[in-house]
C-alpha cells in the first residue's frame, strides 16, 4: 500500500500561484510515474500533468506555459507550480502515483485531493 501526502492548496487570486506537493511512502520497489488530475463541481476528472520515472512529462492543453511539474525522485515526492491562475483552474486536485511495489505488480495510488480555489 502507498500512502499520498498532498498539501499546498487554497485560495489564491487570478494571475497568482500555489504550489502543490505530493509525497508517497510504503513498501515501494520503484515509482514509474506520479501526477496530477483535477475534478471541478459538476466536471469530469482530468489529467492536469504527469511525469515518468525518466522525467517524460506532459501536460493538458489549458496549462501549457503555466505550470509545470518536476519531482524530487530521493523523496518520492512531485511537485506541481501552478502560475498565472484563473478561474478555471479551481477544482480538487488528485495526486496520483504509478508504482510497482515489492510484489512485483504495478499499482495506481490516489491522494485524498487538495483544493484550489482561485476567486478575487
Amino acid at each position: 500500500q502507498v500512502e499520498l501526502v498532498e498539501s499546498g492548496g487554497g485560495l489564491v487570486q487570478p494571475g497568482g500561484s500555489l504550489r502543490l506537493s505530493c509525497s508517497a511512502s510504503g513498501r515501494i520497489f520503484s515509482i514509474n510515474a506520479m501526477g496530477w488530475y483535477r475534478q471541478a463541481p459538476g466536471k469530469e476528472r482530468e489529467l492536469v500533468a504527469a511525469i515518468t520515472s525518466g522525467g517524460s512529462t506532459n501536460y493538458v492543453d489549458s496549462v501549457k506555459g503555466r505550470f509545470t511539474i518536476s519531482r524530487d525522485s530521493a523523496k518520492n515526492t512531485v511537485y506541481l507550480q501552478m502560475n498565472s491562475l484563473k478561474p478555471e483552474d479551481t477544482a480538487v486536485y488528485y495526486c496520483t502515483c504509478l508504482a510497482t511495489m515489492s510484489d512485483g505488480y504495478e499499482y495506481n495510488y490516489w491522494g485524498q485531493g487538495t483544493q484550489v480555489t482561485v476567486s478575487s
